[in-house]
């Protein structure tokens, strides 16, 4: 699997820092991947849709840790190029 796209959009939610889309081997998108400011550091949070007893389930998410590790590699790498093109206020 290769990650050939990843493109990365700032939000301002809570602790939602950047909302995602990439594309897998220039032949499947997923979006709404999101960039999480969490208690340990910046994570990536699978798409996901609220069930209706509230709770919330991944819709698109990894089989297993090192396909988790290369996504969301590929989403941080591009976020913190992102941030740092945006000019300071």
């Amino acid at each position: 699997m290769n990650i050939t796209k990843v493109v990365v959009r700032p939000v301002d939610m809570n602790k939602v820092c950047a909302v995602a889309s990439i594309t897998i081997d220039d032949q499947f998108v997923v979006h709404d991947l999101r960039v999480v400011d969490g208690d340990k550091g910046l994570f990536v949070a699978m798409p996901s849709r609220k069930l209706p007893n509230g709770e919330y389930r991944d819709v698109a998410h990894p089989i297993n840790t090192e396909t988790r590790e290369v996504l969301q590699k590929a989403v941080l790498a591009e976020f913190k190029q992102m941030m740092a093109s945006v000019p300071e206020s």
